[in-house]
């Protein structure tokens, strides 16, 4: 079993910067792929970025420039650098973990662990 804890969310200014963690616990973390989403309300779960258990990065098209994922393998923790901020990127921010699956896609998943949540507020 994998446990999955974020932090790092909070509230921040339009144009402002946020790392997000995700540290994990248990589990063989480091073989495993691993991703963000985010939900915020009213609307779906939404892909962010995922990287390989390689350290590969995959970002949504609409997040490319400004997000960056990163792993720390001898850390278990996975980071998501949010930069140049909007406020339509106010959501929760979830990480989830896999292992690699030949029907496995950065998007879709499976994903078999997910995190809490961490809030992420960006005001105007």
């Amino acid at each position: 079993q994998v446990q999955l804890v974020e932090s790092g969310g909070g509230l921040v200014q339009a144009g402002g910067s946020l790392r997000l963690s995700c540290a994990a616990s248990g589990g063989t973390f480091t073989m495993y792929h691993v991703a963000w989403f985010r939900q915020a309300p009213g609307k779906e779960r939404e892909f962010v970025a995922a990287v390989s258990w390689l350290g590969s990065p995959y970002y949504a098209d609409s997040l490319k420039g400004r997000f960056t994922i990163s792993r720390d393998s001898a850390k278990k923790t996975v980071y998501l650098q949010m930069n140049s901020l909007k406020p339509e990127d106010t959501a929760v921010y979830y990480c989830a973990a896999g292992p690699p699956r030949p029907s496995y896609s950065y998007t879709l998943g499976p994903y078999d662990y997910w995190g809490q949540g961490t809030q992420v507020t960006v005001s105007s």
